[in-house]
């Protein structure tokens, strides 16, 4: 029989509120949402050994030169041949402009695979070499908007070699620069058990002690590249634990294609970011990481834009393919170990979003209730529309300019949109 008491709906919501509290909690800390900085759109490896100042306009100039070079007819490359003339013309304007103004967004300088065992007394030089690199380019302007190091792992062989790197490159940092840039990243490789990303965290908390650092300050990059580090043991996914196991200090999940490819059993000549055990260890990356603010960066492609003009145009066909596979797929993040390679990326990367741009800026601006629509859009479309302009607007794809015009709004409302924790709509 039901009760014959009234029903206090003030006291079963605050009940209610009592039992959910801890889920919550748990939801605020474990998914706080989209970060909201600018994301690069590739990360360029470079040996320890070959990083000195000045080298990325020296980069950028050798890509303007290969894409002058090796293309004359732009509209001979397969990514452009089914553009307008003036749709051409404005990419390639935008691409020459990126390689001489930021030619690289993200330059890390490599302690591990690319670089080899040069020693102690080598690493230590070429170490402090690289931090005094990157101090003179701060000083004179011309740091890149994102650098930092991938040091070697917490695996045994090499923790203490990557250790005293890390320590080495943080004091001469602090030494030449007087601080920490806040767009410092640093990179740890071959993960293949979540203590390894304890470790890091600790001791990250304890060079912050040892150099007086902000508690949380050390922060860095989770490099996806053995199986260990997408799947337990027990059959459960890897790479959430990891994530949590960073205390907080996890800021990307990069994926390695060629060490994850051969421990899978691949074969060399099949070792690509397309085969199907990258895309289903990408696949639990994407899930892992979505709604924690952990950026994705896909990898990238060992065939390198050199030799003859046929070579460089099959090896920049690939390229460009590759990068607008990730682009896809949700991935905006991948990497470039070679000059030649940043034409294709950048034009790849900005066709992406000047494609896009049109129809999520009509959308948009239907969103915003300025005209009537023919698409009904969910608040999660229309953070993710909102993400696409966003990301074309901060990587030179797109223009503040046109963008207001079209969804008739400004950029920080577009941003504030692109990084709304799902969900808060309802709070």
């Amino acid at each position: 029989m039901a009760s014959d008491s009234p029903l206090d709906l003030g006291e079963l919501t605050a009940a209610l509120d009592a039992r959910l509290a801890d889920a919550d909690a748990r939801l605020a800390r474990d998914y706080p949402g989209a970060n909201a900085a600018r994301q690069p759109v590739h990360t360029v490896y470079v040996p320890a050994d070959r990083v000195r100042a000045g080298l990325a306009a020296d980069w950028g100039r050798r890509a303007s030169e290969a894409l002058t070079e090796f293309a004359p007819k732009p509209d001979e490359l397969d990514q452009t041949r089914r553009m307008s003339e003036a749709e051409l013309s404005d990419l390639l304007s935008r691409v020459h402009d990126k390689l001489a103004r930021e030619p690289i967004e993200d330059l890390r300088a490599d302690l591990e695979d690319g670089y080899g065992d040069h020693g102690d007394e080598g690493e230590d030089a070429d170490v402090t070499a690289v931090a005094e690199a990157f101090a003179a380019d701060l000083a004179q302007g011309g740091a890149t908007p994102y650098f930092g190091i991938r040091m070697k792992g917490m695996e045994a062989a090499g923790r203490h070699r990557g250790v005293r790197s890390l320590t080495l490159f943080l004091q001469t940092l602090l030494d030449r620069h007087g601080s920490l840039p806040d767009n410092l990243l640093l990179t740890l490789p071959k993960i293949t058990s979540v203590e390894h990303v304890e470790a890091m965290a600790w001791v990250a908390e304890r060079l912050e002690r040892r150099f007086d650092l902000p508690e949380g300050r050390l922060r860095f990059e989770l490099q996806i590249e053995t199986p260990q580090s997408v799947l337990l043991p027990d059959g459960t996914a890897a790479v959430p634990h990891m994530i949590r196991a960073g205390q907080g200090r996890v800021t990307a999940l990069h994926y390695g294609t060629y060490d994850y490819s051969a421990a899978c059993g691949i074969t060399a000549a099949h070792q690509s970011l397309a085969h199907p055990v990258a895309d289903h260890a990408k696949a639990v990356m994407q899930v892992a990481a979505a709604g924690t603010g952990v950026w994705l960066s896909d990898g990238g492609s060992n065939v390198l834009p050199v030799g003859s003009r046929q070579e460089v145009h099959e090896a920049w066909d690939l390229h460009a393919s590759l990068v607008r596979r990730s682009l896809e797929r949700g991935f905006y993040q991948g990497w470039d170990v070679h000059p030649h390679q940043l034409p294709m990326r950048f034009l790849a990367t900005y066709a992406f979003y000047r494609e896009a741009f049109e129809p999520a800026a009509a959308r948009l601006r239907a969103y915003f209730g300025a005209v009537a629509g023919g698409v009904m859009d969910e608040p999660a479309t229309a953070q993710a529309l909102a993400s696409a302009l966003v990301n074309g607007l901060r990587c030179g794809a797109l223009d503040e300019t046109e963008v207001a015009g079209r969804t008739g709004t400004d950029t920080a409302t577009l941003v504030a949109l692109a990084t709304r924790r799902i969900g808060q709509e309802n709070a």
